[in-house]
């Protein structure tokens, strides 16, 4: 057994809010929380002056196995989660070969079973090869363990092909997780139009290219009653659409990253492809929109969209490197900097959009401390202040948009199924 004393817990989804209470742990489940466990015999982890929340998830993050295991590999990137406080991971479906069939879910989970160190659930894509064209088996990922569909990294195009994906899952239950940005208006632009665009010389993405599509799968989640998540949420435009689907009671949710949260387009600076993204970074008013729509519940979690790339890879020039950044390992800090701000009053949002929220949108048994549920548990020490160094990394790939700068808070200890799988330093 194990007994965690003296922290501060937080569960929305058991009703409790900044109360202090220890919580026991026998196996792989939680027992019981209540003010004064005695348990003669339980390994102590003291959490005074920490806070407690069910065990962090993350519903975007790419592991780049099979296909690119020098950026990324299952065991390295759960890992990197661990690390930053998830004990859940939803990993997407661009890997190479694209993992659109039975046989390649079940090479995530049984690789993940054996070397993952955190729980990691997959993702199906939705066309084969990602390309937008013919249907995957649905039924037949979702039975190997698929938990959700995305052709993330690319948007489906063919509204046709999006109204039947949605028609199809409408059977299963399940979520189609949609990128969206439009390729005619994308082209090959690399940062958000604008007039810092301009002044730099590159190709601009208007944000109008995700709006358009968010416009149309809303429509088509109408036409249908099915479920649409959309993530990497990044305008203003986009908000105000999500928010109109919710008045309407349509089954549309959404994510946003801590990278879109806290950083604006012009911190591209001198070309540093650390900051290049999908969608890009936009400007002030587009990060305060989505701050605002995280507060009021718009935007129901936050995602990291972790893509890890090799030193090599993004040390190409601007135009030509790959998209993307890390983000597992920062996520915390971020988060409470950008949206939290040290309130404590604001720690149960904080477990809602890492933990509950996602866990209620993938349908996966996690989100809670109540008595009986698994053993998922994150401890978090909010003090904390320290300089992000690539040193600190445990990725493989150290393409951070966050190396350098003064961070405060962290994981202390991460649990997974009952067992201390990071206890930092």
């Amino acid at each position: 057994m194990k007994l965690i004393k003296n922290g501060i817990v937080n569960d929305p989804a058991g009703n409790i809010v900044n109360e202090k209470l220890d919580v026991l742990i026998g196996g792989d489940r939680i027992i019981k929380l209540q003010k004064s466990i005695d348990a003669p015999g339980a390994e102590i982890i003291d959490a005074k002056n920490r806070y407690i929340f069910p065990g962090l998830v993350d519903m975007h993050t790419h592991l780049r196995e099979p296909g690119e295991e020098h950026k990324e590999t299952i065991e390295s990137g759960s890992r990197a989660a661990a690390a930053g406080g998830f004990t859940s991971i939803a990993c997407m479906a661009n890997t190479n070969p694209v993992t659109d069939s039975a046989s390649q879910i079940k090479y995530t989970v049984v690789t993940a079973e054996k070397e993952a160190i955190v729980n990691v659930f997959p993702y199906g894509a939705v066309t084969k090869g990602l390309k937008g064209e013919a249907l995957t088996e649905f039924g037949d990922m979702k039975e190997a363990g698929a938990i959700g569909f995305s052709d993330d990294g690319r948007t489906i195009m063919n509204a046709n092909v999006m109204r039947r994906t949605l028609d199809y899952l409408r059977m299963f239950g399940m979520p189609v997780i949609v990128h969206a940005e439009d390729d005619s208006l994308c082209g090959n632009g690399t940062v958000h139009e604008s007039s810092f665009a301009q002044k730099k010389g590159l190709k601009g993405i208007p944000k109008e290219a995700e709006e358009i599509i968010i416009a149309r799968d809303i429509r088509l989640a109408k036409l249908t009653g099915g479920r649409v998540h959309f993530t990497h949420i990044s305008s203003d435009g986009s908000i105000a659409l999500i928010r109109d689907a919710k008045k309407n009671k349509l089954f549309v949710t959404a994510d946003v990253t801590p990278h879109h949260l806290a950083l604006s387009c012009e911190e591209v600076g001198d070309y540093n492809t650390n900051m290049k993204m999908r969608p890009p970074l936009r400007c002030d008013e587009d990060r305060a929109a989505l701050k605002a729509a995280v507060l009021d519940g718009t935007i129901d979690a936050i995602s990291t969209d972790h893509a890890p790339h090799s030193t090599f890879e993004k040390s190409l020039e601007f135009g030509i490197a790959p998209n993307g950044a890390i983000g597992l390992e920062t996520a915390v800090p971020v988060i409470l900097a950008e949206i939290v701000e040290y309130k404590t009053d604001r720690l149960p949002l904080f477990a809602s959009i890492l933990s509950r929220n996602p866990a209620s949108i993938l349908r996966i048994p996690k989100g809670t401390l109540a008595a009986g549920a698994d053993a998922d548990i994150t401890i978090i020490d909010i003090d904390c202040e320290y300089t992000y160094t690539t040193e600190m990394i445990v990725s493989k790939s150290k393409n951070s948009p966050f190396v350098g700068r003064k961070l405060r808070g962290a994981a202390s200890h991460t649990i997974v199924a009952g067992e201390i799988v990071y206890q930092r330093a």
